[in-house]
């Protein structure tokens, strides 16, 4: 060992003479240098000052020293420190021996003087095996110290590469950890995908798959490299290394190993960036089938990754080969990456799987009932929307209301689905938009077509009887009479029809409309021996009644109960976690704070906040939707009127109603209808 500061230095405290030093210091002298503790003390501190690594000392005391022995030499050389203390044996003796001693104080060894030379010199071979064993643990303890933040380093890379929801972000990720665990100063990362048009194989995994170059990095220039797309062949080292699954390391890209298929295309690109590919580390990205999804590409290992590479020309001494533990932890994090981005990849399409499934339900939705198209994409970005406002608001009733990414997809799958059990309604009621069905308004008007005839043909007969009977003079008054009576039964048949079609409307029906259906339900024509004609059957009379709306009494519960229907459909679907309260806040859409929705009529406590937007959403909706033919739209101002009677009345949330009205929530039906 040239340099002093890693040999041991021996610092004599106690005055041992030359006769018996010289020998075997001479004979060890490259490991030891021998310093005596007056003398040359000043000296040695000084070349001490400016060393930081640990300083191998020994030092030399008289027994009765012993005990202060620390205190001779600063504490930044107490790291790595033997004290040996040296006594008669009757001073070793009167502090209770060797073993006493070595107990009760801070020495490593104790020598009894007279010390001869040859007790010198095997306590210098005890003091280098010291030493050499203390580095060597020293070298150890480092390496396991590396080694469980380099574990710990994959460990927590691992846990980020699980959590993280974004596959960009995620692949970012990757190549970025991959990089500051190396040291590298640049990196690039390549997917595999499938090739458009290309035929696969179950047999070659490859087949119909290419590399897609998706990120790069370089912290000592600034590059904006476009993605493009590579056929998977040896040719090329990521190719290489994707066919083959194993991990490659280059000293050097520019001489590289004779006989290898492959070369090296970055040349030009160097020069143009002033740059200079040298070492390279080319590993895998592994499913769990070891079928390769994935490429990282590190260039140019560094000391620290921060350090910024200067002009090539400065750059001796700054770029390393990859060593192979940069391989094996690289191998170690592509293979975590490979998973977490094949788990990332599966669950986007599931997520997408599902996202479809549920725009498809809602299409099946409507499909039965066209004349509610968009109704309910409309009602998710209402909610949605009111939900992120009241999300952000800091004062007030909802400041500790908070909505996370997951409950915003929650709100709108919920309400995507809030109509859903409207597929358990028969189509007939669904579809029902005036009082009478439509074949029930076919038939009254095939009936009153067939009144018509009746009394014209009744009238005839009678006419041609007269005739038969009676002269020509005595008949034609006769005959007259019965032209007028029969034009006035036919205006008075058509009085009632008009009368029927303008109350089968779903309007608000007047009072003295029921009686003009009792009137007409109370009419008969008989037409011969058998046939009996009513003007209006009981039943459709009483739909007729229906004060207000389309849907009687029955049919309108049959209506209600399509939200029973959503919540038992939604309810065997296994939602995950995040997901979990779909079912339950779709279930109460339809509830009113005052007890007086459906289908179970729950109060306020019991209501979700969600549901109670939703309330919201659904109501303002369905007063202006432009669809429906049944009723007009309601103008935005008078549909907020309509609601703001609800909120009067306590069925409504006000404070909720209020942040629609103004952030302006309503505007986003507006602008989804744009």
């Amino acid at each position: 060992m040239s340099d002093s500061a890693e040999k041991i230095h021996l610092l004599d405290a106690v005055g041992l003479s030359a006769s018996v030093t010289q020998r075997a210091l001479v004979a060890m002298g490259y490991e030891f240098e021998y310093h005596r503790f007056k003398r040359d003390w000043d000296t040695f501190r000084a070349s001490m000052s400016g060393v930081f690594t640990p300083v191998n000392l020994a030092l030399l005391v008289d027994l009765s020293l012993l005990h202060r022995a620390k205190t001779l030499v600063p504490r930044m050389l107490h790291r790595s420190l033997a004290i040996v203390g040296i006594g008669s044996a009757a001073e070793i003796e009167e502090m209770g021996g060797i073993e006493k001693i070595l107990q009760n104080f801070e020495a490593t060894d104790i020598l009894e003087s007279p010390i001869s030379a040859t007790d010198f010199a095997v306590l210098l071979h005890r003091l280098a095996h010291l030493f050499h064993h203390q580095k060597r643990f020293s070298i150890l303890q480092r390496e396991l110290t590396e080694s469980q933040n380099e574990l710990q380093k994959i460990s927590d890379i691992g846990a980020a590469l699980s959590s993280e929801e974004d596959t960009e972000a995620l692949l970012d990720l990757i190549l970025t950890s991959a990089m500051e665990i190396t040291g590298a100063d640049a990196g690039s990362l390549y997917i595999v995908e499938e090739k458009p048009g290309a035929q696969a194989d179950k047999n070659d995994y490859l087949a119909d798959k290419q590399l897609r170059f998706r990120y790069a990095k370089n912290y000592s220039r600034d590059i904006k490299l476009q993605g493009f797309t590579m056929p998977i062949t040896p040719q090329s080292i990521v190719g290489y290394v994707t066919i083959s699954r194993e991990p490659l390391s280059l000293p050097d890209v520019y001489f590289l190993p004779e006989g290898v298929p492959f070369k090296f295309g970055g040349r030009q690109t160097d020069a143009e960036l002033g740059y200079r590919t040298k070492s390279m580390l080319t590993v895998p990205m592994l499913n769990r089938d070891r079928e390769p999804i994935g490429v990282i590409q590190l260039i140019n290992k560094k000391k620290d990754f921060r350090i910024v590479l200067p002009e090539v020309e400065l750059w001796r001494n700054l770029v390393y080969p990859f060593t192979r533990r940069d391989e094996l932890f690289v191998y170690s994090l592509a293979s975590q990456a490979g998973i977490a981005y094949e788990n990332r990849l599966l669950y986007d399409s599931i997520k997408a799987l599902f996202e479809g499934f549920i725009r498809a339900s809602v299409t099946a939705i409507e499909a039965r009932d066209p004349t509610t198209s968009g109704h309910s994409e409309r009602v998710a970005s209402l909610t949605v929307s009111l939900a992120e406002t009241v999300s952000k608001i800091q004062t007030g009733p909802f400041r500790d209301v908070k909505f996370s990414k997951q409950d915003i997809r929650e709100i709108e799958y919920a309400a995507l689905l809030h109509d859903f059990g409207k597929i358990g309604v028969r189509e007939p009621v669904l579809v029902k938009a005036k009082k009478l069905y439509d074949h029930e308004l076919r038939e009254i008007e095939n009936r009153y077509a067939i009144l018509r005839k009746a009394i014209e043909l009744k009238a005839e007969k009678r006419k041609v009887e007269l005739l038969l009977e009676k002269s020509r003079q005595e008949a034609l008054p006769l005959i007259d009479a019965i032209d007028r009576e029969v034009a006035e039964k036919l205006r008075e048949l058509d009085d009632y029809l008009r009368f029927i079609l303008q109350t089968n409307e779903p309007t608000v029906l007047k009072s003295e409309g029921f009686g003009k259906l009792e009137e007409i339900k109370s009419k008969i024509f008989v037409f011969g021996e058998n046939e009996v004609y009513p003007y209006l059957t009981e039943a459709e009379a009483r739909r007729l009644s229906i004060p207000k709306g389309s849907l009687d009494e029955q049919e309108r519960q049959e209506i209600n109960s399509h939200v029973t229907h959503t919540y038992n459909f939604l309810k065997q679907i296994p939602w995950t976690r995040d997901l979990r309260n779909v079912p339950l806040i779709a279930y109460s859409h339809h509830e009113k704070l005052d007890g007086s929705g459906y289908p179970r009529q729950v109060r306020e406590p019991d209501i979700p906040i969600q549901s109670r937007m939703m309330t919201i959403a659904d109501i303002y909706d369905a007063l202006t939707a432009q669809d429906r033919p049944y009723k007009k739209a309601v103008p935005v101002e008078r549909a907020l009127d309509i609601l703001r009677l609800e909120v009067k009345d306590h069925r409504i949330d006000k404070d909720l109603f209020d942040i629609f009205v103004q952030a302006k929530i309503y505007e986003v039906a507006a602008r989804a209808e744009r």
